[in-house]
């Protein structure tokens, strides 16, 4: 692997040559040719939707991630919702949740005409402070809605003691953390509910899906109804059975994943585990090259968890550097790397701006993840990178944090 620069080089945003002459992506979607003949068989079958491959899906994800029952969706963001539905989230509720997520997290809660409730994140991993969770408790939670940010396992032990204390239920937004271990076990069988995403840069794609998994039978039959419109059956169920007769039994969506989706996620299911050992292999290379370099805080990991690395996001040490988050970022993308940055604080957008800070109320702060935010850039991580996809990552950072490095006059 070539070294991180020794000498100033120009870089690309000031007229130099770009470590990479094409973008390279912080995420994207790996399909392969087995990938797309489980789809084409589903096209020329009977089902194209509710049909078999749904079950078989939700069968084979439930038994690999160590869970009792789970129930598909057709989206990530769908399937916080079922999660915030079957919890029982409503008008006077509240749902203690991280501002250090995508919106969708805490837009699940405002769904069922709930309160989302912010509590900070702790500066390692930044992931939800069951000590910031203590402060917010109120006799109106319902629900404690944890990410696992970047693929690292939130708290669940001690986060799902706070909710059983207090009567609500743990929520994992596992989005990110397909394959995750904490102590040994899988994310997906620890908490009330584990909500998952499909979405291609994720792990395991299905185009767009989703997935809640329980060891609960009753949380997962009303995930099951609430995702087919309230319906108390299925389609082929009805068919099977030869008969026509249905009950809305509640208020449901037409959240179903289709069969074609769940033939793709099968697929892509036999080759989880070499897409999550690829992921820890860059993550670790990563961490050799970062872990000396002035100007970057690698991403924390505690002892007992091994991520699942959705997300490689480094931290800026800004104190030590010339430029702002702005102008690394930028100086970056001229190199052809794609970051990103994840995320803006769910509590400044302007839309939970106006929500909770209107009239004379007092600006909502939580200055672990405002900190972060501000210092966090993510750097492109996914199963199909190249060993040099990987060497330019590594050139292209050093390059640009060595040019924007402070330096002691007369040395």
């Amino acid at each position: 692997m070539n070294p991180l620069p020794t000498k100033l080089e120009t870089l690309a945003i000031h007229g130099g040559v770009p470590v990479r002459a094409k973008l390279l992506p912080y995420g994207r979607q790996s399909i392969d040719a087995v990938d797309i003949q489980a789809v084409v068989e589903v096209l020329k079958s009977d089902w194209l939707t509710t049909g078999p491959k749904i079950g078989e899906f939700e069968e084979k994800f439930a038994e690999w991630v160590g869970a009792r029952h789970a129930v598909s969706f057709s989206s990530g963001t769908a399937a916080l919702h079922g999660a915030a539905f079957a919890a029982g989230l409503g008008p006077g509720d509240e749902a203690i949740t991280t501002p250090m997520t995508f919106c969708a997290t805490a837009n699940c809660v405002l769904y069922q005409g709930a309160t989302p409730v912010f509590a900070d994140v702790s500066p390692d991993t930044l992931n939800l402070d069951p000590g910031a969770v203590t402060r917010k408790l109120t006799s109106k939670t319902k629900a404690v809605i944890a990410v696992d940010y970047a693929g690292h396992p939130a708290a669940l032990d001690e986060l799902g003691r706070l909710a059983k204390e207090h009567g609500a239920l743990l929520i994992e937004d596992a989005c990110h953390a397909l394959g995750a271990e904490s102590r040994g076990k899988r994310v997906g069988g620890i908490a009330d509910m584990t909500a998952f995403s499909f979405h291609p840069v994720k792990h395991l794609t299905t185009g767009e899906g989703g997935m809640v998994t329980t060891n609960d039978a009753g949380l997962a039959e009303t995930l099951r109804r609430f995702r087919n419109h309230g319906i108390s059956s299925e389609a082929r169920e009805r068919q099977q059975a030869g008969q026509w007769f249905y009950e809305m039994v509640l208020l449901g969506f037409n959240y179903r994943l289709t069969d074609i989706a769940c033939a793709l996620g099968l697929s892509q299911l036999e080759r989880l585990d070499a897409n999550l050992a690829r992921r820890r292999e860059i993550a670790a290379q990563y961490n050799a090259a970062f872990a000396s370099l002035p100007g970057v805080t690698v991403p924390a990991v505690r002892e007992g968890v091994n991520p699942a690395w959705h997300l490689y996001p480094i931290r800026l040490k800004l104190e030590t550097l010339t430029a702002g988050r702005g102008e690394v970022f930028r100086a970056l993308r001229a190199e052809n790397l794609g970051v990103n940055v994840h995320y803006i604080p769910v509590h400044q957008h302007p839309y939970y701006r106006e929500l909770f800070q209107s009239g004379t109320s007092s600006r909502l702060s939580y200055p672990v993840a405002e900190d972060a935010y501000e210092r966090l850039i993510s750097l492109p991580m996914f199963h199909s990178m190249t060993a040099q996809d990987v060497e330019d990552v590594i050139h292209a950072v050093g390059k640009v944090l060595e040019h924007y490095e402070k330096r002691v006059v007369g040395r």
